[in-house]
């Protein structure tokens, strides 16, 4: 992975972003980090989860759970990945690899906690995104 710049024009574009006003835009990019990967790049893994906060900014990756691997894009309830939530789930062991040239932003879990303190209209992305990583819990 090598460090990416984030530009605020193409951050209200990726959905997970888009209900963001352009100041809290500006908050984003200034408390995440964007990295620009290679296919077949491990981005993160559930031993290391809860730290830090993925989204998918464009390309694609794929969680792997158990032997399975689900892909998904920037507009897939899987666009997010870890955190603290992900990993209370007790889903167990995972990994997420990109499968394409991809953007990924981190964002360590102090700060997407304090987004969600300030209103960041994340909820939607997040519900989605967690009701795809329960269903993992069942397989």
């Amino acid at each position: 992975m090598s460090a990416s710049t984030t530009y605020l024009h193409l951050l209200a574009k990726t959905p997970f972003f888009t209900a963001l006003s352009r100041d809290q835009l500006q908050w984003v990019i200034n408390h995440s980090r964007e990295w620009s990967v290679a296919p077949g790049t491990e981005i993160a893994g559930s031993t290391r989860a809860a730290g830090s906060f993925w989204v998918l900014l464009d390309g694609g990756w794929q969680v792997e759970h158990k032997g399975r691997s689900v892909k998904a894009g920037h507009a897939d309830p899987a666009k997010w990945y870890g955190g603290r939530d992900m990993q209370a789930l007790g889903i167990g062991d995972t990994r997420l690899l990109a499968t394409a040239k991809s953007y990924v932003m981190q964002i360590h879990q102090v700060d997407l906690d304090e987004m969600l303190r300030r209103g960041f209209a994340f909820g939607p992305h997040l519900d989605a995104g967690m009701k795809f990583y329960r269903s993992l819990r069942k397989q």
